[in-house]
């Protein structure tokens, strides 16, 4: 945060409060079941801070105690695991052949998860936004009426956003300068929790950084597999955006020069050669003898099928592909030294026949000895990778100090305000467009979500220690 006075300025107690109550949400998220006696050992808070801390975060249902353990020294303790019953975080993603949502509670427990058909090469904006809003205000009413209040939607689109929401561009989908978090807000008539617009390969990468095999790895990239093809790279433990956000697009590097005409308008683009769209059309030539393909599942599957009885044809697509991404994350390699490269998407469902050409052109192409340590795997997370980062995202920003407050008049949540927040698996698929009725084949769990892990926090602010002028 930036600030034009000068000198030393007051420290803000609700700042620090907000600030020492996110360090010990995120250290019960990272260690339970853990007691207030582990937390004060771990953090720095003297003992009394933590303890008026956790009763606050008790008191907002945010976290919850769950016995004694007795096989430690001295007397047995009271141990605490995230709660967050009474929240909900819903991530929504946007993808050419279908629409994606996925709601989680604050432990990281899935809530819902629905998959629907959606052409999106054929639907205007309108009517995309529309399809969007829909889906999304269904699961908003299934969760409420469970009990949760939404802390807030965040919709992961294949393109170019900019931080107001607004897509600037999104090829596969045909969508240009498209304000879309606005939209949905209009739609969604202004609703009381938070809604933004993200790129779906950053949101895949946050959800692979916290929940994911390899949640916790500070230097990783996801390359989404669909019908764009885009990285999102976490370095040091952070995603890299760049300075207006548009980080990521490997997809629109050129590779093959006088190439095939992109739909970006230039030719040879990665995207191209070894997306998915291109790996169809070379693996099945009769694919588009109907009219283009808008519903890549059932297409890959042909894929899968042909490879293991080992067509030959088959066989050399796959291969070309691969060697297409192994060269595009040998570049990776150079730039930014990743230690896992995951290929997410039906990238990861064709994994064993794209991964040891793949591997062989990272190796060749890498300037750093065994390929500066990058490991080049499938990621675990499916096709729903970046709906999952969407719930995530919102989790972050908990975890980052933007807490809900339970108001015990009506037990709804209620956003914080300034003063309190600190800066900074798979469903059945379906046919029925988000506009229908609710299937009743529609799969929802209640099924406990991987353990999450969060970034190294800074050292907290015990509120009787600050000094006056630290900010």
């Amino acid at each position: 945060m930036f600030t034009t006075q000068t000198g030393p300025q007051p420290a803000d107690l609700a700042d620090v409060r907000a600030t020492n109550l996110a360090v010990v949400l995120r250290f019960v998220r990272a260690h339970a079941p853990c007691s207030r006696a582990d937390i004060a050992a771990s953090t720095g808070l003297n003992k009394a801070t933590v303890s008026s801390l956790v009763a606050e975060l008790l008191d907002r249902r945010l976290v919850r105690e769950t016995g004694l353990a007795e096989n430690r020294i001295g007397r047995p303790a009271t141990m605490l695991v995230v709660d967050g019953a009474p929240y909900a975080a819903i991530g929504l993603e946007v993808s050419i052949d279908e629409l994606t949502v996925v709601a989680v509670d604050l432990a990281g427990a899935e809530l819902l998860s629905w998959r629907r058909a959606f052409d999106g090469s054929s639907a205007s904006p309108g009517r995309a936004v529309s399809a969007i809003a829909a889906l999304a205000g269904r699961a908003v009413n299934r969760v409420g009426n469970h009990g949760r209040e939404v802390l807030g939607l965040t919709v992961a689109v294949p393109g170019l956003v900019d931080p107001s929401g607004t897509v600037r561009l999104a090829t596969t989908l045909g969508w240009r300068d498209l304000p879309l978090g606005a939209d949905l807000r209009r739609a969604l008539r202004d609703p009381g929790y938070e809604v933004v617009v993200d790129n779906d390969a950053n949101l895949a990468a946050l959800a692979e950084y916290r929940h994911g095999p390899y949640a916790g790895t500070a230097n990783l990239v996801h390359l989404t597999g669909g019908a764009g093809l885009g990285a999102g790279v976490v370095a040091d433990g952070r995603l890299l955006r760049g300075g207006r956000g548009f980080a990521g697009e490997l997809g629109h590097v050129p590779v093959v020069a006088d190439g095939p005409l992109c739909p970006c308008g230039r030719r040879g683009c990665l995207e191209v050669v070894a997306g998915i769209p291109a790996l169809i059309r070379r693996a099945l030539p009769d694919a588009a003898e109907d009219g283009p393909v808008t519903d890549f599942a059932p297409e890959v599957d042909r894929i899968r099928t042909k490879a293991r009885r080992g067509d030959r044809a088959t066989l050399d697509a796959l291969a070309e592909t691969g060697r297409h991404l192994g060269r595009a994350v040998a570049l990776l390699a150079n730039l930014v030294n990743p230690e896992v490269v995951l290929l997410g998407g039906y990238f990861a469902t064709l994994a064993p026949w794209l991964l040891p050409a793949a591997e062989a052109e990272l190796h060749a192409h890498t300037l750093a000895a065994e390929a500066g340590g990058a490991r080049l795997l499938a990621s675990a997370l499916g096709t729903g990778a970046a709906a999952a980062g969407g719930a995530a995202r919102t989790l972050e920003t908990v975890d980052a100090g933007r807490l809900p407050l339970r108001d015990p008049a009506r037990g709804t949540a209620r956003d914080p305000g300034p003063a309190a927040r600190v800066s900074r698996k798979t469903p059945t698929r379906s046919s029925s467009t988000p506009g229908d009725p609710e299937p009743e084949a529609s799969a929802e769990t209640a099924t406990s979500g991987p353990q999450v892990s969060a970034p190294p926090d800074p050292r907290p602010s015990d509120a009787s220690r600050q000094p006056a002028g630290q900010r």
